[in-house]
């Protein structure tokens, strides 16, 4: 897409080409590159310079049974495969789900099962398994509704498939990621005409600021 106007910071771009990324933010990051031709490059930039320091590093000799662990390894624990990813193409499948997302919740957005969680909110919950450290879920947000003012307990990310919203840090709509920390708070709107629909992850719960949105976090489960 060439219309993306948010991007991935630039210390994300390099955990994700290290592998460095909990589950929940790879396959999110991998979506967003899969909608974005500004961060793909950059993540292939970041994967070349690894790859070039590698080859001037000073090599150390490694056991002859170095690959055969590796291997045996990967049989009893098939996921370490997965953390290794090929240059990111551009999304070519059919859906309006960007690929990365697809085993996750299927190709199309309107076969989403939603719960709603407060008034004008519907989430769908992404289950990644027991060892995942990071929460990965859906919310599908009413034209003029806001999300309450919140903070965040580490990294979020925000990437939105339909729709848009508004907060202090401009427009999201199609393709835009919101990559924020700790530091940071925000209060978005979204924009007339169309519900907004997006896909979260988040390294620990929101931090609400409001204290009745504390007491019903609980319920609302973000």
């Amino acid at each position: 897409m060439s219309n993306v106007s948010h991007h991935l910071d630039e210390a994300t771009i390099m955990r994700y080409a290290a592998g460095d990324l909990d589950e929940a933010f790879t396959v999110i990051v991998a979506a967003h590159i899969a909608m974005c031709d500004q961060c793909r490059q950059a993540v292939h930039d970041a994967e070349q310079l690894a790859g070039g320091l590698l080859d001037v590093a000073e090599t150390e000799a490694v056991s002859d049974d170095a690959f055969a662990n590796l291997m045996a390894a990967i049989d009893e624990k098939p996921e370490l495969a997965s953390n290794v990813h090929p240059f990111p193409k551009r999304n070519k499948i059919s859906g309006d789900v960007p690929f990365p997302l697809q085993r996750l919740i299927g190709s199309e957005l309107d076969q989403i099962q939603w719960k709603k969680v407060a008034p004008g909110i519907s989430k769908h919950a992404i289950d990644l398994g027991g060892d995942s450290s990071s929460s990965l879920f859906m919310l599908n947000i009413a034209e003029g509704h806001a999300v309450p003012e919140h903070g965040h307990g580490g990294m979020e990310m925000t990437l939105i498939l339909s729709g848009s919203y508004t907060d202090r840090y401009g427009q999201f709509a199609k393709g835009d990621i919101a990559d924020l920390d700790e530091h940071e708070e925000h209060q978005p709107i979204v924009d007339a005409g169309a519900p907004c629909i997006c896909i979260v992850a988040t390294e620990k719960p929101t931090k609400f600021k409001g204290i009745v949105e504390r007491l019903l976090q609980p319920i609302i489960g973000i």
